[in-house]
């Protein structure tokens, strides 16, 4: 246990990871304030955090303020090292490193908030997709955990994107995947990502990660490159244009295709082409994958492109499709941990709280992968809410609130029982002689 706080050991044993990027008073801090988020079923403020812990009489406010907007810690440092946890702890030695990149939007309200702005809000509610707040480009490791059918999208690395600011979204993402990629240098990379991810900015990943993205309708293909005529003057960097996809396939040849996605199996027709997508990957061979759900259909129904130039065509659908599970993160993050409703209005403190609530995220799927998973937890939750006639696996809100109860069992079980003080002791005499009076 750390001092003034009710951290459980198995929980502890998880932080221990991410303890070299802190200082020994500042992890402590950190200890506390992931309980206090994970444990809190009210508001994610930081205050909140505080009450979750269980520390209001013990800790001032301003010391968990403190760690967000003054105490020294870096929240890429501490999203590499827990991408390090889940490489070795929640992959397989040889697996695959999936990787998926896209960006939200948490609602913010004063003039003061830094970062702060109106922008496109894909989740929102309404015919309008604009929302006020602060946006975030995140990367996550999708992994598939042994007792969960559909794959998990676990964020390592989060960064605050402001509108009209030098660095897009695309830059901000190719920046952390290179960053990523640096420090998994032993291992293949393989980002998947919508159709707003695509630009220059990501002509200068390493050559040890693949890009998959889906092609936007608008987009110009061409042919490889000619060799050399021998002539005088610069070779072409292009062949002949092939045009968009929508001109690809009415001349592809589609073939009849067996793909796993999202947690089925489809028949589906499959047609590719290996070219240069010249406006955004320049001179690098990429492939563009149509894909046709119905064969009496002349055009497609989605087009992928990418630079995995050896993964077959219904192996990168399964990828994209994989895609879908930050999606689900930042649904299940916002709702059921409260991530993006802190108040803190800094800069330093607005672009480290909202990574700092999408890696407990993390921390509570590693935690019960690791410590907390039973067979018996799905039966036990049908038991509890019989309507759940189909469910087969757990799902992050049964994580979190078994994770809630071993807080409150360490809380209330200390490893050191203490001795009763003396108002105590009057205390419980003097209730006992109110009520045999009575």
């Amino acid at each position: 246990m750390l001092p003034d706080t009710t951290v459980p050991a198995s929980l502890l044993a998880v932080l221990t990871f991410l303890r070299g990027c802190f200082t020994t008073p500042t992890f402590t801090t950190f200890a506390a304030l992931v309980t206090g988020l994970i444990a809190q079923t009210g508001r994610g403020t930081v205050t909140g955090m505080v009450t979750g812990a269980g520390l209001t009489r013990t800790w001032s406010h301003d010391r968990a303020h403190a760690f967000f907007s003054r105490a020294s810690w870096n929240p890429d440092l501490l999203g590499i090292s827990l991408s390090h946890l889940v490489v070795r702890q929640l992959l397989p030695a040889d697996g695959l490193l999936t990787v998926a990149v896209d960006d939200t939007l948490f609602k913010r309200r004063g003039k003061k908030v830094f970062g702060a702005a109106w922008q496109h809000d894909g989740a929102a509610r309404g015919p309008k997709p604009v929302g006020r707040g602060t946006c975030f480009v995140v990367v996550g490791i999708v992994v598939q955990l042994p007792f969960l059918a559909r794959p998990v999208c676990l964020p390592v690395m989060a960064r605050l994107w402001r509108p009209k600011q030098e660095q897009s979204k695309v830059g901000l993402a190719a920046s952390m995947i290179r960053l990523l990629a640096a420090c998994h240098h032993g291992r293949r990379i393989h980002v998947v990502a919508d159709a707003a991810y695509h630009g220059k900015a990501l002509r200068g990943l390493p050559a040890t990660c693949t890009f998959t993205t889906r092609l936007p309708a608008s987009a110009v293909l061409y042919d490889l490159a000619p060799p050399p005529t021998g002539r005088r003057g610069r070779p072409a960097l292009k062949g002949e244009r092939l045009g968009t996809p929508k001109d690809l396939a009415t001349t592809a040849a589609f073939t009849r295709t067996e793909v796993k996605r999202y947690q089925r199996t489809d028949t589906v027709h499959l047609a590719e082409t290996t070219c240069l997508w010249y406006g955004s990957f320049h001179t690098r061979t990429v492939r563009v994958i149509l894909l046709r759900d119905d064969t009496t259909d002349t055009g497609y129904d989605l087009a992928l492109v990418t630079t995995d130039l050896t993964t077959r065509a219904a192996g990168l659908i399964a990828r994209y499709a994989s895609r879908w599970s930050i999606e689900v993160t930042f649904a299940e993050a916002r709702d059921l941990l409260g991530v993006g409703q802190a108040q803190n209005r800094t800069r330093s403190a607005v672009e480290r709280t909202v990574p700092f609530g999408l890696y407990c995220y993390t921390i509570t799927v590693a935690w019960y992968a690791l410590h907390g998973h039973h067979p018996r937890d799905v039966v036990e939750r049908r038991e509890r809410a019989p309507w759940y006639t189909t469910k087969a696996e757990p799902a992050l809100s049964d994580m979190a609130a078994k994770l809630r109860r071993v807080i409150i069992a360490a809380r209330f079980t200390p490893t050191r029982p203490g001795r009763p003080t003396d108002e105590e002791i009057r205390a419980v005499q003097q209730a006992w002689a109110a009520a045999g009076a009575a």
